[in-house]
Order: structure tokens, then sequence, then C-alpha cells
């Protein structure tokens, strides 16, 4: 990487005695099942603010079709679960995190509903569950079919609204984590955003949760909604936390691929209730792949469609594969938000076949925590896609997200009480008051005067590079390549000051995209969401994680479960 990666402490130049000051207990960045979660937790030991990038409205979660997995059923049981995760992961998930997310869900499943969550029954008033690729069992508890996501945003926000002490700042951009110096392990004392209407502000916490979301607008091709710009992971990194297996990305199998139009993710839930996939010649391909056929897991499937698009390209098959409901019955009560896009592409999916592509959907890697959400800064916690705690491994599992959100971001804001007992400012007091004289911490960047290069420019190259050479398959040349794109970018875009959210998403773009393509290079071999061409095993070499931290350049690797807590609140590695 550039040394400009590692350099860069701040995106701005600042002195925060002359900015605005606000002061908190608990400070919550991001907005999603995760974060609002950690902040009804943290609500209850002291003033919480949530900083959302954009509306409520917009947040990874409120995207999400699929559903939630959980054990909720007669005939299923958690062994079962943690099994079909611990195969998804493909030998590096942690198993106490499994074991302690997937037992802990039924629980914070059954806490939704009695705030007023609704989810699908039967005809028998049962829970309606549902399977998905890579389950063993129908575990998939939904909302109107396909509006899960929606529908759990939609009722903690109002928890939230009406939990005290909780103020909710929309629309606000979240530059930096403030640390008392540059230097890696320095705590972490809240962070500097900036808001349209205010400007930037100073917001002071005794414990910082990340709770931001990832990374999918990194590549050209995703399912994420436009504010997934992987700001979290960069803030992070330039605050000193260890990041883990940034290589393994999941491309979700099938988003709706028409010209012109939003690639609009097509929930694996359809595939779950048989719908099949079809090649130009209407062949359902995935027979010949997998045992489990369509219900093979994400990375499977869609490998699989590359590979059958890459055999059309020479004919005129086109450059998408087929997705085939006609056989599916009661697809538009299942699915009335899926059908009511469809329809305004004039699709009928009862007479239609639906031309589907993969696209980037979730960052498996992240913020390196423990399974109480401790990074190794303290101070800092991390929940849900932005951290990396052991669950996934080296693949997700569907629809175990908004699971470890809602049991994890608990966890965060629960755990972080310790940070009132240690305190997270050197020489202050556990007791510090409401309104403290505010540390001074300086950021002082000297503008540059190399050449410029277009920032929009920039983002488009930097997204079709990564899509084309860090996407589903990738190889040791492209990923050299591309991580030399990325440094010439950088050596032209991390040595600017930008006053507006755009450059600011750039830079963080740049940042993240290369954690993720330096790692894709390291990791020789397969596994789980990562497939390099020119080593297509898995090797028992790199049976580990791979981490990396601002300032050290050498690659460590090291399991999550050797990690254990420090006094002052973070891991030790």
């Amino acid at each position: 990487m550039d040394r400009l990666f590692d350099q860069r402490r701040y995106l701005i130049p600042f002195r925060s005695t002359l900015l605005p000051q606000i002061f908190t207990d608990t400070l919550v960045i991001g907005a999603g099942v995760a974060g609002l979660r950690a902040a009804v937790a943290a609500a209850e030991h002291g003033d919480v603010i949530v900083l959302s990038k954009g509306d409520l409205k917009s947040t990874n979660t409120a995207w999400a079709q699929g559903g939630i997995a959980a054990v909720l059923t007669k005939g299923d049981t958690v062994e079962s679960h943690v099994q079909d995760t611990l195969v998804a992961g493909a030998g590096l998930c942690e198993e106490g995190a499994v074991r302690e997310i997937v037992e802990s869900g039924p629980a914070r499943l059954r806490e939704l509903m009695g705030w007023g969550m609704r989810l699908d029954t039967n005809s028998e008033g049962e829970l309606a569950v549902g399977r998905e690729g890579g389950h063993s069992a129908s575990r998939i508890v939904h909302t109107d079919g396909d509006a899960t996501g929606r529908e759990l945003q939609r009722c903690l926000t109002e928890k939230i609204r009406t939990t005290a002490g909780v103020r909710v700042f929309e629309n606000c951009f979240v530059l930096d984590l403030i640390t008392p110096g540059d230097e890696p392990g320095a705590p972490v004392m809240g962070a500097i955003t900036h808001h349209p209407k205010y400007g930037l502000q100073m917001i002071w916490a005794k414990a910082t949760i990340l709770a931001s979301g990832g990374a999918g607008v990194l590549f050209r091709e995703t399912t994420n909604p436009p504010l997934a710009t992987a700001d979290g992971i960069a803030m992070a990194y330039r605050a000193g936390a260890t990041v883990a297996d940034m290589a393994f990305v999941q491309f979700h199998p099938t988003t709706l691929y028409l010209p012109g139009a939003a690639r609009w993710l097509i929930t694996e839930a359809v595939r779950g209730e048989g719908a099949h996939l079809l090649d130009s010649s209407e062949h359902r391909f995935m027979v010949d792949v997998h045992p489990l056929a369509e219900l093979a897991p994400r990375d499977v499937v869609s490998r699989a469609i590359v590979r059958q698009i890459a055999k059309q390209a020479s004919g005129a098959g086109g450059s998408h594969v087929w997705l085939d409901c006609r056989h599916v019955r009661g697809f538009a009560e299942r699915f009335p938000g899926m059908t009511a896009l469809l329809k305004k592409f004039d699709l009928d999916p009862t007479e239609d076949l639906i031309p589907v592509h993969p696209a980037a959907h979730y960052m498996v890697g992240g913020v390196r925590t423990d399974l109480s959400c401790r990074t190794d800064v303290p101070g800092l916690y991390a929940a849900g896609e932005v951290a990396s705690m052991g669950l996934h491994g080296a693949n997700r599992l569907a629809s175990n997200s908004l699971l470890e959100g809602l049991v994890m971001g608990e966890i965060a804001g629960r755990v972080c009480a310790e940070m009132k007992a240690t305190g997270n400012v050197p020489g202050r007091p556990a007791g510090w008051s409401a309104r403290p004289a505010p540390i001074s911490v300086v950021s002082d960047i000297r503008p540059s005067d190399h050449g410029e290069l277009d920032l929009a420019d920039v983002r488009s190259s930097l997204r079709s590079a990564m899509w084309k050479n860090v996407g589903i398959e990738r190889s040791g040349g492209k990923l050299h390549d591309v991580c030399d794109m990325l440094d010439f970018w950088a050596r032209y875009t991390l040595d600017k000051i930008f006053d507006d959210t755009a450059g600011w998403e750039v830079q963080n773009m740049l940042l993240v995209g290369s954690l993720v393509a330096h790692s894709a290079q390291w990791r020789e071999e397969s596994r789980g969401c990562h497939t390099r061409t020119d080593f297509p095993r898995s090797e028992a070499a790199f049976e580990a994680h791979d981490l990396r931290r601002r300032g050290q350049p050498e690659v460590r690797t090291s399991p999550l479960a050797g990690a254990k807590p420090s006094s002052a609140g973070g891991v030790l590695v």
C-alpha cells in the first residue's frame, strides 16, 4: 500500500477547541439494526447520541429483504444452525462466536416481537419460516414476504424514538474518530462530524460504538444503498484499530439485470421457494454444479453464474442468466415487493423469465473485535457488518447478518458501560462531568501542490477496477495491477483536503479498496467467497485470519479466539 494510506490520520485539518462541542456517554455511529439495538442497550446506563449518515430509511438494514435466521420453530435445532454456519464459513468461523449469536438469537427475536415487529404467520397462526441457501432447515422469519429489513428498521426506529436519553442526528457524516494522539492504540474519545446545517462539530463520548454498515459501493455492481462507502472501516483503520479478513466480500447471486436500471436485489428466499436458474438455452445449470442446486452457498452460486455468463459470451447468450419463478405458487402473495418492482419493468414473474446477475452484497471482513464487541483501541466498540468477530468466517450464511446485528448490537451497548468506570481520557477521572473542558486535538494538514484528478472519474474508475479485478473471481496478476492503480489514485487524492462528503467518501473508498485488494493478493488460496483462479484450492497454511493495522506493514495472522480483553477495554493481539 502507498505510504499515504498510513500517513493520513485525519481527513481534514482542524483544532478541536475552535469547533462546537457536544458531550455524551455513548456515541453510536450508524442507525441500522446493530446501531439502534446498541443505542437501546446503552441508554440503560447513560445518555446516547446516534449518528445516521442519511435518514433512518436509508440504511442497509432498511434495504434487506430476505429475513432473519433463528431457531424458533419445532423440528429445528440450535446445533443444526451452528453447523450450517460453520460449513458456510469454510473453516474460518470462530465456533464460540457462532454459538453466542445462534443461541442468543431467539431471545432477541422474541424481544423484537414484544416491541411490535410484525412477522409473517401461516394459516395456523404460527411463524412462517422460509429456507435459503446453505441452511439445512427452514428457519428464516420474514415480514410481508420480502420486506423484513424495512419492518425491522421501523420497529427499532419507533423503539429508539421512545427511549429516554437517546438523541438521533440524521444526515450527519462522520469524518473521523477522535484520539488524543496520532499513534495506534490511543483511546477513542468520540468523533468529528459534519452536518449540512450545523457544519463541523466535535462529539465527545466515554464509549464509541461503530455500527456503520458495509462497503458495497466499492464495486460497480452492488445491492447496497448509495451511502455504503466503507466510511466506518476507514475511520477505524486511521484511528489505529486492526481490520481482519478484508479479502472476504460476499457477492449476491441474483440482482435484477436490466440496462440502465439499478441492481435491485432479488432475495434468496425466491430460490428458497423453488425458483430455478436457467442459462440462455433455458437449461437448469445449477443441478450440474452442486447437490443443493440453487440453494448452494452464495459463493458457489455466484461463481457458477459468472462462469455460465462467460460460456455464453461467445454466442448470443447475453450478459446474464435467467431466474425462473413461473412455477412458484403464490409468488405475488409471498413476495409482494418484488412483484411490484418487476411490474415497473413490465415483467410478470408468473409468465416471464427474470434476467439476473451477481453483485457485491456483504462485507464479511471488517474491524476486528472480541465477543464483547471490543476493538483493540480502548473506548471503541464495533458491531454488525462493519465488524469482524468470527461469526461468518470466510463466507456469510444467508440471513445471519440481521441476526448478528441484533445480538451484537445489544452486547456492545451493554458492555460499553465499562468505560464509565475506567474512563477513556488520560488523566481525567472516571466520573468526568457532562461538560468537561475539551482536550485539545489538532490535525494540521498542509495543502497539496500536486496535480489534481477529477473526483467523479476516480470514484467511477475505482468501482470499475474493483469489480473487474477484485470481484467474484480473482488472480494474482490482476490483483497486483489493481493495487498499483489504487496507489496511483491515492497519490493524487489522499494528499488533498476536501470540504464535502463526495471527497471524503472517495478517500475512504480508496483506503478500504486497497485493504481489500492487498488482503486478496496475500491470501493465495480459494476459500469461501474468496476465489483465486491461480490458487483454486483451500490451503491449510491460510487457516488463519489476516490482520492489518495502520503503521504496521507486516500482515499478522491470528485466530480471533486468541484475543483477550485488556484493562482499558480493548483487545490484546
